[in-house]
């Protein structure tokens, strides 16, 4: 993506967010995938650009609120949709009418669930994920118990049908982990679901596909993923979010100050972590450009205008000599980045949004 083809880009900070760039990663994606259905996971990024400009090339789009799930029924009407998430409301279950599948986490969710429905269950399975970032139990999911329980409930209720499982068990996972773990959940669910009279199963396996921020150039192996899992004898549907979208985006903004304090050197920037809060999040340094300084490199730490010192965007990264009114480009800012942020944390002014089409 340049920078320099947008027009306007006069107005700091500001998110550019690359659609051609994100069209070709989808259809690369689709297009691995084979007969395994693609729904976009919302949480990821629900700017509506970006959600019109997956639509022709996902099967659906997966929300995990009410709020999402109003929002993709008005940017993408005719969307099929999965609603997922623990502690799901009555209010927002009302509004799951109709809906392409719902993700019941718990016997209590089932019963507030008055249907039509089409279900899958969410089992907290005890199978271990090396190298996960983040590990989906707790009040994720339900034990064989609980899942026992909604299965024998759904069998004496003919407004709900159960269609297959949904069993997202990690994130940060690289291609050949995940097909490790999507071949465990099939040889438990499948047997698991004929059991309770489902002929034709259905598993959702989730996203969680790695995303490496230390280097932007590697990617998950889609190509490897999809073949892996075309020998699953059951209807798959995977659901990723931040592998999709993360490397579409840009928060550009400027330099505002540069100091040298007990020796060490900061770049006070424009903004911050209440537009970005990726890098806190994730505890790792942002990947960025300088776009408007050149010269020999020494290291520097770029933080934001909050009043803590964990807004930080990179830590002791090498820059160019800055100066105030220089500006850089934060990189893989197309997930989790303005959608997660605390964006009134003491008022600051709001990003502006460009998109390159």
């Amino acid at each position: 993506m340049n920078l320099d083809d947008l027009p306007g880009l006069d107005r700091h900070p500001a998110y550019v967010y690359d659609l051609p760039g994100l069209k070709t990663h989808v259809q690369s994606i689709r297009a691995a995938l084979g007969g395994t259905e693609l729904f976009y996971a919302a949480k990821a990024n629900p700017d509506a650009e970006i959600l019109r400009t997956l639509a022709p090339h996902v099967d659906g789009i997966e929300v995990s609120s009410g709020g999402e799930l109003t929002h993709v029924r008005e940017t993408l009407p005719e969307a099929r949709i999965a609603f997922g998430g623990p502690g799901k409301t009555g209010e927002e279950l009302a509004l799951a009418a109709g809906i392409d599948r719902v993700h019941v986490e718990s016997p209590r969710e089932l019963d507030r669930l008055q249907g039509p429905a089409n279900v899958l269950l969410r089992p907290n399975l005890p199978f271990r994920v090396p190298g996960a970032a983040l590990t989906m139990s707790g009040p994720f999911g339900m034990d064989e118990d609980a899942l026992d329980a909604c299965a024998a409930r759904i069998a004496e209720n003919p407004h709900i049908t159960l269609r297959g499982v949904h069993a997202h068990l990690a994130s940060g996972l690289d291609a050949p982990t995940m097909l490790d773990l999507a071949h465990q959940v099939a040889e438990w669910a499948i047997p698991w679901l004929k059991t309770h009279g489902v002929d034709d199963p259905e598993l959702n396996i989730g996203g969680g596909m790695a995303v490496d921020y230390t280097s932007p150039a590697t990617r998950f192996d889609w190509p490897v993923y999809g073949a892996g899992l075309a020998d699953i004898p059951a209807r798959l549907r995977i659901e990723p979010g931040r592998a999709v979208t993360a490397y579409h985006g840009w928060y550009v903004t400027d330099v505002l100050d540069v100091k040298t304090t007990r020796g060490e050197t900061y770049v006070i920037l424009r903004g911050g972590t209440h537009h970005l809060r990726t890098p806190v999040t994730k505890g790792h340094d942002q990947p960025f450009h300088v776009l408007t300084a050149k010269g020999p490199e020494s290291p520097a730490t770029l933080v934001g205008q909050l009043c803590t010192p964990k807004d930080v965007f990179a830590r002791g990264v090498s820059v160019p000599p800055l100066r105030p009114g220089d500006l850089i480009a934060f990189a893989m800012a197309g997930a989790y980045a303005w959608n997660i942020s605390h964006h009134d944390f003491l008022m600051h002014p709001k990003p502006a949004f460009h998109y390159l089409r």
